[in-house]
């Protein structure tokens, strides 16, 4: 059992793949394939202690040599997160890549030379978990086919190739158990299963490690003597801790903003309730008013007829008392005439008590 430090840590994988021989030989197991010669490559990004930045980029411009004895040149892009929130800065630094004029070799050809863009491979060591995936490492392989047959084609177009890339995603917390090939034996290097007490280091049982591999085991012991190594892995713990608890907070305040927006919803939707309910209420009062405008006219209509109905009947009162006059003054010449009162009522053709009625 050896102790090396912990390649998790930006400081001890920089300091591992500083050493051009184990880094080739590194990647040469991650891709597959031989990596004949290796060279890293200036890069804008930095990441000095004190700023929390979370993803570890390194550049290589590599010359691969295949099975069948030909080789590229490409670009190899290697980063390393330790957060699934850093997806957002994969994308940006790969876009960069392409934008890159720097990342083109001249070819020479009949007439002048020609500009070709090199070949993108990405290599992504991630702290976290993808969401669906559990394979330790996954192998995103491009592939050309006729859409029509669906046969596999074998040529290779530049202005594809310019194009698209391939990638090769190591789930790092998935390493652990996976010993199935020499790939995922080497990768037992990076085993957070392997944590002692002191979390900077792990410890590795030498002979899970496939000798070839070795030498890249020494260099992460010769790591852990370094001062100024376990120095800066202080230094980003303080950082990961902090930025895990902007995190945490910003957490916290998304869940009171959304709490108070649910609140607000909730307000919202009683204060659209009872819209609709007074709404309503000033439904039913309209049409109360209009029955009570209905009512009213109803009522005037009424009071009209009977006002009608009055001055008709007061026409005929006063028709009545003039015919009662009427009667009375000739009652009263017939009496004077002579006539009894038999004879009177007679001829005015009414009862003797109406007759003395009018001549009251």
């Amino acid at each position: 059992m050896v102790q090396i430090a912990n390649p998790i840590y930006d400081v001890v994988f920089k300091y591992l793949m500083n050493d051009e021989k184990l880094a080739r030989l590194l990647l040469s197991a991650i891709i597959g394939e031989e990596v004949v010669s290796l060279k890293l490559r200036p890069t804008e990004h930095q990441f000095p202690v004190g700023k929390a930045l979370m993803v570890m980029r390194m550049d290589f411009s590599a010359r691969i040599r295949y099975a069948n004895g030909e080789e590229q040149l490409v670009i190899l892009e290697l980063q390393k997160a330790k957060l699934a929130t850093d997806i957002m800065r994969f994308r940006r630094y790969l876009g960069e890549q392409y934008r890159n004029k720097n990342n083109v070799v001249q070819e020479p050809a009949e007439e002048y030379a020609q500009r070709k863009a090199l070949p993108i491979l990405s290599i992504y060591f991630l702290g976290h978990k993808l969401d669906h995936i559990t394979a330790p490492v996954i192998r995103i392989n491009r592939s050309y086919t006729d859409a029509a047959t669906g046969e596999v084609l074998q040529e290779r177009e530049i202005f594809i190739e310019s194009l698209t890339h391939d990638s090769i995603i190591i789930q790092i917390p998935y390493l652990t158990g996976h010993r199935r090939n020499e790939l995922e034996q080497l990768l037992s290097l990076f085993d957070q299963s392997f944590i002692n007490e002191d979390r900077h280091l792990l410890n590795i049982e030498e002979s899970e490690v496939p000798k070839r591999y070795r030498a890249l085991l020494r260099r992460l012991q010769q790591a852990v003597a370094e001062p100024e190594v376990r120095e800066i892995m202080d230094a980003e713990d303080d950082l990961i801790e902090e930025f895990e608890d902007y995190q945490r907070m910003i957490a916290e305040k998304e869940r009171e903003l959304f709490e108070k927006e649910q609140r607000l919803s909730q307000k919202d939707q009683e204060l659209s309730q009872k819209d609709q309910e007074l709404s309503q209420k000033d439904q039913e009062l309209s049409q109360k008013d209009q029955e009570l405008s209905h009512k009213d006219q109803e009522l005037s209509h009424k009071d009209k007829e009977l006002s009608q109905k009055d001055q008709a009947l007061s026409q005929k009162d006063q028709e009545l008392q003039k015919k009662h006059e009427q009667l009375r003054r000739v009652a009263v010449t017939l009496t004077k005439a002579g006539q009894s009162p038999k004879e009177v009522a007679a001829i005015l053709g009414i009862e003797l008590e109406e007759l003395n009625d009018l001549l009251s």
